[in-house]
């Protein structure tokens, strides 16, 4: 079986998280990681043959199948274009861009060099989420009227908290909505098969300027993006959904909860609880269904790798997913569809158009 070469760009938390989550794919090799900061010793740490501070060079001189695109959103769109001009096929983290122009043209690139762009929307492959989404497909909901939930952390919480994710210059015009939204918003669709068509939205900046430390000590920088956002969102096949997303929620360090609601039964999925899915029933006791490849649907059991009681969590969807992406480079038709950088620009035109409503205070058609 031939083997596929991957790159990673930009080692931050998340890019170190891909390289170790592609050393559980099968038939993939870490060849090299770019990064502008120490990228031989960053190398060396994980293990990773080579170290470059300059990812054109990386490319042209390791020649990767794939590259892993990790960076600060405002630049993805350079790196993916560098890899499309290539020839390399391209896992982009989200939010794809930072705008819905950028990834219109990132698509059209994919579209044009004949390539795969895809998103690290892992979520999807979760194996409750999974699972939620089968169930919803099989009719087992009813009719879906309501979707629910959000994305909270707390690691912005204090003014001191300073990131460049804050800065609109670097992440975009929006922040919470974009970083922590498009990964809750892709997945209420994904499970539902329910796509958003009107947004309502409520941004609200907690800290109008926030302390950053330099070398000539602290200084007061004003913040140009949200704290909180608060949506409501119409859907095409008629639910309405309403989630919050906020890293500056005390005691919430990284959790996504959806809450699914049909005519027939409910669904409760909560990150901090991954293996679990809560059930809820009228006529008869509510279901606690726990991760297990033999209790689910056949389908999501392609998506488990561990006997029932063996937790399946972070890297493991991140293995999945990959998995998935590189299998569809080989050729191959994934059973479980990962996002496109079709699916990224729907999510970058939404949270533009959530942008657009908390600025006017008005419904906005996506």
């Amino acid at each position: 079986m031939e083997r596929l070469k991957a790159a990673v760009v930009g080692m931050g938390f998340i890019g170190a998280a891909h390289v170790e989550a592609l050393r559980r794919v099968p038939y993939v090799d870490v060849v090299a990681i770019a990064d502008s900061f120490g990228a031989a010793e960053k190398a060396q740490k994980l293990g990773v043959p080579a170290g470059y501070a300059d990812y054109r060079q990386m490319m042209d001189e390791v020649k990767p199948d794939c590259v892993h695109v990790c960076t600060p959103n405002h630049m993805h769109k350079e790196v993916v274009m560098a890899a499309f001009e290539r020839g390399i096929n391209v896992i982009c983290e989200k939010p794809m861009a930072m705008n819905a122009q950028e990834a219109q043209e990132m698509v059209d690139a994919a579209k044009k060099n004949g390539l795969i762009g895809a998103l690290n929307f892992h979520n999807r492959y979760y194996p409750i989420p999974h699972q939620m989404r089968r169930m919803v497909m099989n009719g087992e909901l009813g009719d879906v009227f309501f979707v629910e939930g959000g994305y909270l952390q707390d690691w912005l919480q204090y003014k001191t908290d300073f990131s460049w994710k804050i800065l609109a210059d670097k992440c975009g015009k929006t922040r919470a909505t974009a970083d922590l939204g498009s990964h809750w918003i892709d997945l209420a669709e994904y499970v539902t098969g329910q796509k958003v068509k009107e947004v309502f939205a409520e941004f609200k900046t907690i800290y109008p300027t926030r302390t950053q430390m330099t070398e000539e000590g602290p200084k007061e920088v004003p913040i140009d993006t949200e704290d909180f956002s608060c949506i409501i969102l119409r859907f095409d096949g008629g639910a309405v959904g309403t989630a919050a997303f906020s890293a500056v929620f005390s005691g919430k360090k990284n959790q996504t909860v959806l809450r699914v609601a049909g005519t027939k039964e409910s669904l409760e999925w909560d990150n901090e609880k991954v293996n679990d899915l809560l059930i809820g029933r009228r006529s008869e006791p509510n279901m606690l269904l726990t991760k297990d490849p033999a209790l689910v649907d056949p389908a999501t059991a392609s998506v488990i790798s561990y006997p029932g009681g063996h937790a399946e969590g972070f890297p493991d969807a991140f293995k999945q997913n990959f998995t998935a992406i590189y299998g569809a480079i080989r050729g191959e038709v994934p059973a479980n569809p990962f996002a496109t950088f079709e699916d990224g620009l729907h999510i970058m035109n939404i949270v533009d158009k959530l942008y657009e409503s908390a600025c006017s205070g008005k419904w906005i058609t996506v």
